[in-house]
């Protein structure tokens, strides 16, 4: 093979001939991308500009990659990731690693047709050789940008999503949440729920994409923060937000997994959240409890750990529905509980007869919305009736 350049330099005159050559080569690339490309011709104009600097800058680090050597005799393999630095990092968001794999895919191809007129006579062979070994070197170079790209986005996400779910537990303006989650690409599809159970740990990056993964497969969006031991999720566009949580389960670590009340937008969350939150901190008082398992369905466990907003609902939705409907179901409901739940029993403390007291109950459940006659209704409706008693006024 033939050497050129005073100081043994390989390929020295193709190498000169590339260097005049790398305007040129570059415009006939991007020519070339226009043509084959459907997606490239759909570009921004600067988008396309940004592509023709990174084809400049491809030709010129071929240049230094073949004058160290080019991967043969001993010489660098590696092409060095500067090759894409002529492009700001926004292009890697706008452009696929798959598309950026066809525009070098394509340069090559430029690259190689012009091999007879860019090789010195007799180093055919070696630049075509040396071309296909370069182009491999910087798809490997553009999958480590796109690499870094990636982990880099996945941590600020990650941290984007963590402030925007402090913003929502803390009752934040409406402005500070939109601009978070516009942000973060959120649309706000409704419904929007949150859903809170335990971190499987690990860092926090990995885990929201555990959670952007199955939601994927759901098809509904999701927002999501790690706090301490607890995953917060943020649900929105899913019809069936019982369904939607129930495919985030994996995401979860173990324990109860809570349910908020929907709400139709980011902005009213806040009681969905704080209700999700307030679920998760009394599920522990129900060890049959299903997973998941909506907040709504912990309302008497919640109303005792201190929760203020269940205590508001079972005072008023139950106690106080009943209070207002008639005195002849509350006497009916205190009876029943009072006998354990039998309807014989209640029938005669009442003097009544059983019929009665069935339909009174079906009454109850149609009033406050818990039917007497199911376990976890009569508890629920129980907590209703002493906390009733107990702040009458509230």
């Amino acid at each position: 093979m033939t050497r050129g350049g005073a100081a043994g330099e390989p390929l020295a005159a193709t190498l000169r001939q590339i260097e005049r050559s790398a305007g040129a080569l570059a415009t006939a690339s991007v020519s070339r991308m226009d043509e084959s490309l459907v997606w490239f011709r759909d570009l921004p104009a600067d988008q396309r500009a940004w592509v023709m600097l990174v084809a400049q800058a491809g030709v010129q680090s071929l240049v230094e990659w073949l004058r160290q050597g080019g991967g043969l005799n001993g010489g660098p393999q590696a092409v060095s990731d500067e090759v894409f630095d002529a492009a700001p990092r926004a292009l890697a968001r706008s452009i696929s690693l798959q598309q950026t794999v066809a525009l070098i895919q394509v340069t090559i191809e430029v690259v190689e047709e012009q091999v007879p007129t860019l090789a010195a006579k007799g180093e055919e062979a070696m630049l075509r050789e040396a071309v296909l070994r370069y182009s491999r070197e910087v798809a490997f170079a553009a999958a480590r940008v796109y690499a870094r790209a990636a982990e880099s986005r996945g941590a600020w996400d990650a941290r984007l999503q963590a402030l925007l779910v402090d913003a929502l537990l803390r009752g934040d303006s409406a402005d500070v949440l939109a601009s978070r989650a516009a942000a973060l690409g959120w649309t706000d599809a409704p419904p929007v729920t949150v859903v809170v159970g335990r971190s499987p740990g690990g860092e926090a990056g990995a885990v929201l994409h555990g959670v952007a993964r199955a939601a994927r497969r759901g098809k509904f969006e999701v927002l999501g923060g790690v706090h301490g031991d607890r995953l917060v999720v943020v649900i929105g566009g899913a019809d069936d937000t019982h369904k939607a949580a129930s495919t985030l389960l994996s995401a979860f670590g173990e324990g109860p997994v809570v349910i908020g009340p929907s709400v139709p937008t980011l902005e009213a969350a806040t009681d969905s959240a704080r209700s999700a939150m307030a679920g998760f901190r009394a599920a522990g008082a129900w060890p049959a409890a299903p997973r998941p398992v909506h907040a709504d369905d912990l309302l008497p466990e919640r109303a005792l750990s201190g929760d203020g907003e269940a205590r508001r609902i079972l005072r008023h939705a139950a106690y106080g529905a009943l209070v207002k409907a008639s005195g002849e179901l509350l006497e009916t409901l205190d009876a029943f509980l009072a006998n354990g739940g039998a309807l014989e029993a209640t029938a005669r403390a009442l003097f009544v007869h059983p019929n009665t007291v069935r339909y009174r109950l079906r009454r109850v459940a149609e009033v406050t919305g818990f039917a007497p006659l199911l376990p976890r209704d009569a508890f629920a409706l129980r907590i209703a009736l002493v906390l009733g008693r107990l702040e009458p006024g509230l």
